[in-house]
């Protein structure tokens, strides 16, 4: 036997998920390991006929206070611990009669499962794991002797290695080490910053956060960048939750465009109307609202069809076959949808690799939540904006109120404004952006390019004036001068929805009245950088 062998004589078997335990404990059993267990894990294997020892039985001690003391015993962590090189911990094993332990597997009380199905403060605290983290990280401190494993998906390494080498090799026990300190950071991290939010503390002073992989990626934004994607745990449908009816892989790109574009669907209610997104490179391109969604796709193509080539489109009511025989029209990534019938299964599934992933819901956009940004030598945490358009008490600055059409479109392009990269101009009209610009270091270059945008797609579509013409225009965040609203009059919007709070707003709201413009203020910005 190798020397890096270690074999395994005794494993100490507790988990909460109990998948594909028997099969791998009746594998080890057959072996000849010893099975040493807890509570319900023991009563699972020996209901399986299997022969399972009490850590009781090791210990002398009996589970106390409702088994929140089982394993934390030194006739456990002394059979982890110990160094089987050590002359000195084989006395210690020796004279206390402890017996080694080759390997642990541990996977945690459902913590985060429990704060998903919102369980009151008393029940979360109960699925604290205490015993399991502290046998992990023995486990894996130790694990040049003793093999750990959190995760199912990695019995059948253990059982490969076993019956290759009669062991387990170092190279295993190390990945395994890696794995469970990983998943104790990623178990802490999700109780911490459940107590922050129980709490309501907005700045902790210590921050973690942690994920469990999903798929490694083929490669990040660029093709020399390595890239993987994880699941934080968030009750929260969308991208990293979806189910995948077809097509590839979805690359980085692919994943962070359809999360924007799935959270911007999310701010249109599915009970009052159809919404259509379509998104290129994080930012909509077209957006529109509809009696059908095909109607809603139709308005929101014609915001920016050159842009929406290779782009993705997220829905928010069920697919149906009408929108998805004109979605795959043109080339298309993604299609995003709460739901879809078998009909619209089968219409993009005529497109091998178009993407249709189904959500099963929409997310809260009024939901509180954490956004985390990398900066060099440090994390930039802040709320998620979850302010809403509808919540928005607006504030007639001008002489001229706008009309009810008006105010809904502007409301519409508001919404909107929320999603795209700032600086941020939006032209809307009859539930349809019609110019959209977006991520200018100038805020009336944003407004120009909306405006040329829309004379373009006019132009693919024969129009004889561009759709800005009786529009109305959105802005994420003040207009500091009247420059940028000017090129809103230019471009022949009628009404104007802003945050306000320049110190030159009087100017603006002084052109806006020369112009016979209605001009409402939010109080509310939508930066998004």
């Amino acid at each position: 036997m190798s020397a890096d062998i270690r074999p395994v004589t005794r494993a100490l078997i507790s988990v909460s998920d109990k998948a594909g335990l028997v099969p791998f404990a009746t594998a080890l059993a057959k072996g000849g390991v010893e099975l040493v267990s807890t509570g319900g894990t023991r009563k699972a294997l020996a209901e399986a006929g299997l022969d399972v020892k009490d850590v009781s039985d090791l210990t002398g001690f009996p589970e106390m206070m409702d088994g929140r003391v089982k394993t934390l015993h030194p006739k456990i962590h002394g059979g982890i611990l110990a160094i089987r090189a050590d002359a000195g911990h084989q006395a210690s094993l020796a004279e206390h009669a402890i017996a080694p332990i080759d390997l642990v597997v541990v996977n945690l009380y459902p913590f985060e499962a429990t704060v998903a199905r919102g369980a009151d403060f008393d029940e979360t605290i109960e699925n604290i794991d205490i015993g399991g983290p502290a046998l992990i990280r023995g486990a894996a401190k130790n694990h040049h002797d003793v093999a750990v494993v959190v995760d199912a998906a990695d019995y059948e390494a253990v059982l490969a290695e076993i019956a290759a080498h009669g062991g387990t090799t170092l190279a295993l026990r190390r990945r395994l080490a890696q794995a469970a300190y990983a998943r104790t950071a990623a178990y802490d991290a999700a109780i911490s910053n459940w107590f922050a939010g129980e709490l309501k503390l907005d700045a902790p002073p210590f921050r973690a956060f942690g994920g469990k992989l999903l798929e490694a990626l083929r490669y990040g934004e660029n093709p020399h960048q390595s890239a993987a994607f994880y699941a934080s745990g968030e009750n929260r449908p969308g991208v990293a939750t979806a189910r995948q009816v077809q097509g590839k892989q979805l690359s980085f790109n692919n994943i962070n465009d359809t999360n924007a574009a799935f959270e911007a669907v999310a701010e249109f209610p599915a009970a009052r109307t159809a919404a259509v997104v379509i998104v290129k490179h994080a930012n909509p391109c077209g957006v529109a609202e509809g009696a059908s969604l095909a109607e809603a796709y139709r308005k929101a193509l014609a915001c920016d069809p050159v842009s929406a080539f290779g782009g993705i489109i997220a829905v928010n009511r069920t697919l149906d076959a009408e929108a998805a025989r004109a979605m795959v029209e043109i080339f298309t990534e993604v299609i995003v949808a709460p739901d879809a019938t078998e009909e619209a299964i089968a219409v993009v599934g005529a497109k091998k690799n178009l993407r249709l992933l189904i959500t099963g819901g929409l997310p809260d956009p009024r939901a509180a939540g954490l956004d985390v940004r990398t900066v060099a030598g440090g994390l930039l945490v802040q709320g998620r904006d979850n302010a809403s358009a509808d919540d928005v008490a607006l504030k007639v600055v001008t002489k001229r109120a706008p009309t009810a059409q008006e105010l809904a479109d502007l409301r519409f392009a508001f919404r909107v404004a929320k999603h795209v990269k700032s600086n941020t101009i939006v032209y809307a009209k009859d539930g349809a952006t019609v110019g959209i610009g977006a991520g200018q270091m100038s805020r009336v270059d944003s407004a120009r390019i909306a405006a040329r945008k829309a004379e373009d797609a006019a132009e693919a579509a024969g129009l004889a004036a561009p759709l800005t013409k009786g529009s109305v225009v959105a802005s994420d965040a003040f207009f500091p001068f009247a420059d940028g609203l000017l090129a809103a009059v230019a471009a022949g919007a009628t009404a104007v929805i802003q945050p306000g709070g320049s110190m030159r707003d009087q100017e603006v709201i002084d052109a806006a009245d020369a112009a016979g413009l209605a001009m409402v203020f939010t109080g509310v910005r939508h930066f998004r950088h």
